[in-house]
């Protein structure tokens, strides 16, 4: 395992822990569990200087979601190669559900 594909797994693993935000992943149709890797990596773009990951939000307001994930992943890059890189949450989509009151 190379040490992006390292970080991507630490990076989904704590996002999946943040609550109201999840991995913005292309498809979450039954036949995308048949793909025998894990998709949320595609959510997930590691450059030298930019750490990229795109989510969904599940709940509203989205600031304080988007500051408690980037606290926890920024964390994650501590110590690695990327401690310096940029690290941006992009918000690709809101789930219906979190605008039902």
């Amino acid at each position: 395992m190379t040490a992006r594909s390292e970080l991507t797994a630490s990076l989904l693993s704590t996002l999946r822990e943040v609550p109201g935000l999840r991995a913005a992943t292309p498809s979450t149709t039954a036949a995308a569990s048949a793909v025998p890797w894990d998709l949320d990596v595609m959510a997930v773009d590691v450059s030298e200087d930019v750490v990229e990951i795109r989510v969904v939000a599940l709940e509203v307001p989205i600031p304080p979601l988007t500051e408690v994930a980037g606290a926890a992943l920024r964390a994650v890059l501590t110590g690695t190669p990327w401690e310096n890189a940029s690290l941006r949450l992009v918000v690709t989509d809101v789930d219906a559900a979190a605008l039902v009151p």
